[in-house]
């Protein structure tokens, strides 16, 4: 098996929890042989953790380092598209956490090196590569006609799961100036995106960005697009959000938002004629909960209830090996740019409904 040797840019938390441990462990298929951060404090600690030697402070210089097959980019959102045509300009693949861009003008352009330089981009939506949601999707493609869909993503704050859970080391070597750049960056993509809104439009767009872009393109993968955005509105400052999309022949519902309450309640159900299935999620943050599907059926005189758990291992993990064989084996991927790029859709649609029925909170 051939191990390739990747860097990764943005060591902080969901680095830290998640992609660095199990880049770790597919040692098989993986050397972390570079890593990037903003923080010098971090990278002086990842680096000595994980015995890497190779360590950066600027991932556009990391980019350059001749013996990297691939990039991890798990920086902050404004900074995915910089890094990730960097990365690609080099010829390297990347695979890069979702929101991948906040606009379409920016997945355009990493659609156009990806397709100039023939790397493979792959976006991070692990909650699509969870074996219960695989085969709930295959399971939703032979139950007929859909009646009804349900889509759900109401959660606490991840450091309720994280504080318990793991040790995220943070310091306090940022640059004041990195904060500020950060902010006008947002602003100016915020702007491009859905244009001059007013500030809790342009919360409830991030919310979507993040929470939202996991609901969004799981339901995407089991149901299809929607036809059109039916209503969509926004309450508590963009925070809470709710929308009803039209599909042929049924409607789908979707409530989202965050809150204090220190529980991930997450899931997807599907309502047929005569069976319904409910994907359910837990908290990312602690690897390896399981993703359950629960069916419920009526045969015959009978209704039946069952509960799917296929593994405990984790998806993201999954979502990895399939990126590892994607390149090695010149596989195909579901989770593209051209896959993510359906999801802004659909949020310029959510958005162009909230304004419909904004009222200043």
């Amino acid at each position: 098996m051939k191990k390739l040797k990747v860097g990764v840019i943005g060591l902080g938390e969901v680095a830290q929890i998640i992609h660095l441990p199990i880049l770790e462990s597919l040692s098989e298929c993986y050397e972390i042989a570079a890593i990037c951060d903003i923080s010098p404090g971090l990278v002086q600690w990842a680096g000595s953790r994980y015995g890497v030697h190779q360590q950066y402070t600027d991932a556009l210089e990391l980019v350059k380092q001749s013996d990297l097959d691939a990039i991890f980019i798990l920086n902050s959102n404004e900074y995915h598209t910089t890094c990730a045509i960097a990365a690609i300009g080099q010829k390297k693949h990347v695979f890069i956490e979702k929101p991948m861009t906040m606009t379409q003008q920016e997945a355009d352009a990493i659609i156009k090196a990806r397709d100039e330089h023939g790397v493979k981009v792959m976006v991070g939506y692990m909650r699509r590569y969870a074996p219960a949601f695989t085969q709930a999707a295959q399971d939703v493609r032979d139950m007929g006609r859909i009646q009804y869909a349900v889509i759900r993503g109401i959660i606490g704050m991840n450091h309720f799961f994280t504080n318990q859970t793991s040790t995220v080391h943070r310091f306090t070597d940022i640059p004041s100036e990195a904060a500020i750049e950060r902010k006008t960056i947002s602003q100016r993509l915020m702007k491009q995106a859905i244009g001059e809104v007013p500030q809790e439009i342009y919360n409830a767009y991030s919310l979507l960005l993040g929470l939202g872009s996991h609901d969004i393109s799981a339901m995407r993968e089991l149901i299809g697009v929607p036809n059109r955005v039916v209503s969509a509105v926004q309450w508590q400052g963009g925070s809470c959000m709710a929308a009803t999309f039209e599909y042929d022949g049924f409607y789908a519902t979707y409530e989202t938002g965050l809150d204090q309450n220190r529980r991930f309640d997450a899931h997807i159900e599907v309502f047929g004629s005569t069976k319904q299935l409910k994907i359910q999620y837990n908290t990312p943050y602690i690897r390896h909960l399981p993703t359950t599907l629960h069916v419920g059926e009526t045969v015959g005189e009978a209704y039946e209830e069952r509960v799917h758990r296929p593994t405990f291992k984790d998806p993201y993990t999954i979502e990895m090996e399939i990126f590892h064989e994607s390149i090695t084996q010149d596989k195909s991927l579901k989770t593209t740019p051209e896959d993510y790029k359906q999801d802004l859709t659909i949020f310029k649609m959510m958005v162009d409904q909230m304004l419909i029925t904004y009222k200043p909170q």
